[in-house]
């Protein structure tokens, strides 16, 4: 079971997860594996950015 934390901790492992999604969506440009293009690999984390700065900060982004 995982541990309880205040809002403070949560935001801190949200930046600390939208960081690492935009640090993989610069990467290298190599696939993941077999069947997994570079493009598709930056498609899904920067989905997975966006939605971690809309947590953040909501309303402050377009779509």
């Amino acid at each position: 079971m995982a541990d309880v934390v205040d809002a403070d901790e949560l935001l801190r492992r949200i930046r600390v997860a939208r960081d690492w999604a935009a640090e993989q969506e610069a990467g290298p440009g190599e696939g993941g594996g077999p069947g997994e293009p570079a493009d598709g690999r930056r498609a899904a984390f920067a989905a997975v950015r966006a939605v971690l700065d809309e947590i953040i900060s909501p309303g402050t982004h377009s779509g």
